[in-house]
């Protein structure tokens, strides 16, 4: 079966949704995942999102900044961590008006709590800078984004399985070839941008707190047709977990 887009994005967790949510009626879009949305792995996060909103003490994103290339040994991206530490604030802020529920201070703005790694003046201090929904941050904003992906009408293409990019010979993506997984049906999406969004590749690791699902095939598929792919050395998850198993106990 043969599918004409305009866009197409593969996975449908936080970035998937949100990219869908900023591309709805601009064009013709699609969203691509292997699972349901809101069984993507950024559900597991639970501690917050850190935006230096200022709200419970002084902030300031240059701060934020800092606590990102210190906490990345000073091998981190400078220009990506200046983005990141400007940008998470609008983000914040544009997800609550979204209608994600954050918990609040007496005066109604979004709470912010303390969290590993965030201070204030260049780590003089710690600093309350995790904007939070409880201890189900990650779960809120798979919810809020998919609720708003639906407002908006977006098409969704849930349990397809992406097989390969659809590449010309001068390195240009076209689409990609995706598996049914109910029917067995394998499907061609034309496009003239595809976004992946396909989260990580724990599943790497013996003993990880990442989902079953992280697997990292939009990676493997992506190197596969000579994408280039950056600090792959680098990769995240929890020590507090089960041992064996992984599953995770706290974000704290």
């Amino acid at each position: 079966m043969y599918h004409r887009y305009d866009a197409l994005i593969i996975g449908a967790g936080g970035a998937g949704l949100m990219a869908a949510v900023q591309l709805a009626g601009k064009c013709k879009s699609a969203v691509i995942s292997k699972l349901y949305p809101p069984r993507s792995h950024t559900g597991a996060a639970q501690g917050g999102i850190a935006a230096a909103l200022g709200n419970v003490e002084e902030d300031h994103w240059v701060w934020h900044m800092f606590d990102t290339v210190k906490g990345g040994d000073y091998l981190v991206d400078q220009d990506a961590a200046e983005v990141l530490s400007r940008e998470a604030i609008d983000a914040v802020i544009e997800m609550e008006h979204m209608g994600l529920p954050f918990n609040r201070t007496p005066e109604g703005k979004i709470d912010q709590r303390r969290f590993g790694g965030h201070t204030r003046n260049f780590g003089e201090g710690p600093v309350r800078r995790a904007c939070y929904s409880a201890d189900r941050t990650g779960h809120m904003i798979l919810y809020t984004l998919y609720q708003n992906c639906i407002k908006h009408d977006v098409e969704f293409f849930d349990e397809f399985h992406m097989l390969d990019l659809i590449m010309t010979d001068d390195g240009i993506c076209n689409g990609i070839i995706a598996l049914e997984v109910l029917t067995g049906e394998i499907h061609v999406f034309h496009a003239k941008t595809v976004i992946m969004a396909t989260g990580g590749y724990g599943r790497a690791f013996q003993v990880t707190s990442n989902a079953m699902a992280a697997t990292g095939d939009g990676m493997a598929i992506a190197f596969r047709r000579g994408i280039p792919l950056e600090d792959m050395e680098f990769y995240q998850f929890h020590p507090t977990g089960i041992y064996r198993k992984g599953i995770l106990l706290t974000e704290g």
